[in-house]
């Protein structure tokens, strides 16, 4: 609680202005606040890692996220006539203005202390509850659909169990920034309802929403929720194997 109340402090403090800067200063410092308080310093986010790690981490969610939207835009180009077409180039503004700070003010909102706390308590809990208040969140999207915010959900635990992989933020926000990245500026959907400036890559053509994913964007599509569910099943399988192999390496 102490951290959602020192957050609606610091952004009513702050007079920045762009809201994920806003967003991203306002977590920042009420993530700060709540360690040195509650923790007297004492709790690891799994940010401050060497160098070598954090990059390695990172790449390998960048890689992850890109691989994800991929596989759900080859999947609704086979299955509808929608195609991409050259856009009017990359939004590098909106790279360090909007993308970037969203995807790192949302992993520590969503996958910072709360979760982390939450998931030495309970991991599954952490996982679904966690899951449920990030796709809540969405609720006011423009264009939201009821399979949309179903994705999100999923998009949600995703993320969670990116985290699990190393529990570490480095590789959740890495396919938190591609997933984003890869949606909107490089092939121009919207990315859950947000509409970029320019983008490498445009939309062109037509199909059932609910297969392209319509207004809101390529996590409107059931070929998301299926790309997901595998990409989930998948993560969650290398986790635990990792995991055995780390207790019977112990033993």
């Amino acid at each position: 609680m102490s951290f959602y109340v020192a957050t609606l402090l610091t952004l009513a403090w702050l007079r920045l202005p762009n809201p994920q800067v806003i967003a991203l200063t306002a977590v920042c410092v009420a993530t700060l606040l709540t360690v040195m308080i509650w923790e007297r310093g004492r709790w690891s986010l799994g940010l401050f890692v060497p160098p070598q790690l954090a990059l390695r981490e990172l790449a390998f969610g960048l890689a992850a996220g890109a691989a994800v939207i991929g596989a759900c835009a080859a999947l609704i180009v086979a299955t509808t006539s929608l195609r991409h077409a050259p856009g009017r180039g990359f939004p590098w503004l909106e790279l360090f203005t909007v993308f970037i700070p969203a995807a790192l003010h949302e992993e520590l909102v969503f996958r910072g202390y709360v979760f982390q706390k939450l998931w030495r308590w309970r991991r599954g809990f952490a996982l679904l509850f966690v899951a449920f208040i990030f796709a809540a969140l969405h609720m006011n999207n423009t264009a939201v659909t009821m399979l949309g915010i179903g994705n999100v959900f999923l998009g949600g635990v995703l993320l969670g169990v990116a985290y699990e992989r190393y529990e570490r933020l480095w590789f959740p926000i890495g396919l938190h920034l591609a997933w984003n990245l890869m949606s909107g500026p490089i092939l121009g959907h919207e990315v859950s309802g947000y509409v970029s400036d320019a983008t490498l890559f445009v939309t062109r053509g037509e199909g059932a929403a609910w297969l392209t994913g319509g207004d809101f964007g390529i996590e409107g599509s059931v070929w998301m929720t299926f790309v997901e569910i595998v990409a989930i099943a998948a993560l969650v399988r290398r986790n635990a194997s990792l995991r055995a192999r780390a207790m019977r390496n112990s033993a």
